[in-house]
């Protein structure tokens, strides 16, 4: 072969050999510009990820804080009307206990509440109660209170100066009793059908006679303030004396020269009554509990205030 032929066929064999070796080496650099190009945009697509999480999160919170306020303002609102409400029912339980509690209504000219004469009188007012022989609260009774004139307080204090010698307290059931009250007794009295309270207070007396017989009146002498209804209870016990039937009993054992009663009976009477009259009480035959004061203030004047 010439020379110029070898050189020809030389100059080949290497153009294809470059050719060979630059498209192995474009073969091998595409996957890598890929995998640079994969690399390159990774970073952006976790960074748009992240923003997109974040603008997630974000607004989730958001939401979140949006809702926990508007939960809150609920709560707030909800709890301002609870206790709104609350207030007002306290309010309202309240109101009655603080009548209860406030000081008393100044008194006519003349009359005095028992406590403040006698502070450690006991008192079981009857007719502020259900425990009567009405069976109900009389009307005017708006407090559990017992009023009297002055000059029969000063009586009683003498009355319970005596009987705390002799080792009893007083207990009052009543004492002034407004015109109001009597009435309530009388149409009481006139009703025929009533009789619930008949076997405790008046077993044996036919309801039509409860008022001939006196012990129930259209006027009563506790309106005019000076008259009081008591029993004793032993200061060491606590306990009411015996005498014999209870108060407000209407019959024959109830009166002061009874013998339906055992000597015992009679001579707790007689204690309650010697101490009443040393102080210028008298007695009411037919109630071994009720006196009246003898020099009493106001004998023609019938009283009508409520008791409160």
């Amino acid at each position: 072969m010439s020379k110029q032929k070898r050189s020809i066929v030389t100059m080949g064999i290497k153009l294809t050999a470059a050719l060979a070796v630059m498209l192995l080496l474009f073969a091998s650099c595409t996957p890598q510009t890929e995998q640079v190009s994969q690399v390159a945009q990774s970073p952006q697509t976790e960074q748009a990820v992240q923003t997109e999480q974040t603008t997630q999160s974000e607004q989730a919170a958001q939401t979140e804080q949006t809702t926990q306020s508007e939960q809150s303002e609920q709560t707030e609102q909800t709890g301002q009307t609870t206790q709104t409400g609350q207030t007002e029912q306290t309010t309202q339980t309240t109101q009655p206990e603080q009548s209860q509690q406030t000081t008393p209504t100044p008194l006519p000219e003349g009359f005095v509440y028992v406590t403040d004469a006698v502070p450690d009188a006991i008192l079981e007012i009857r007719y502020f109660s259900t425990y009567n022989f009405v069976g109900a609260r009389v009307d005017d009774y708006l407090a559990p209170r017992a009023i009297i004139t002055e000059p029969a307080a000063e009586a009683l204090k003498q009355v319970n100066a005596e009987l705390q010698a002799q080792g009893y307290a007083i207990k009052v059931f009543d004492t002034y009793r407004p015109q109001g009250a009597v009435d309530h007794f009388v149409r009481w009295a006139a009703d025929p059908d009533d009789v619930a309270t008949k076997e405790y207070f008046y077993p044996d007396i036919a309801k039509d006679r409860i008022i001939p017989d006196g012990y129930i009146a259209e006027r009563s002498g506790h309106s005019r303030g000076s008259t009081i209804d008591l029993t004793l209870v032993e200061l060491l016990t606590g306990k009411e004396v015996d005498m014999g039937t209870p108060f407000d009993f209407f019959g024959l054992a109830s009166h002061h020269e009874t013998d339906l009663i055992t000597e015992e009976q009679a001579s707790n009477r007689l204690i309650l009554k010697n101490a009443m009259v040393d102080a210028g009480f008298r007695i009411y035959d037919e109630e071994w509990w009720h006196y009246t004061l003898d020099d009493e203030p106001y004998p023609d004047t019938f009283f009508d205030f409520p008791v409160r």
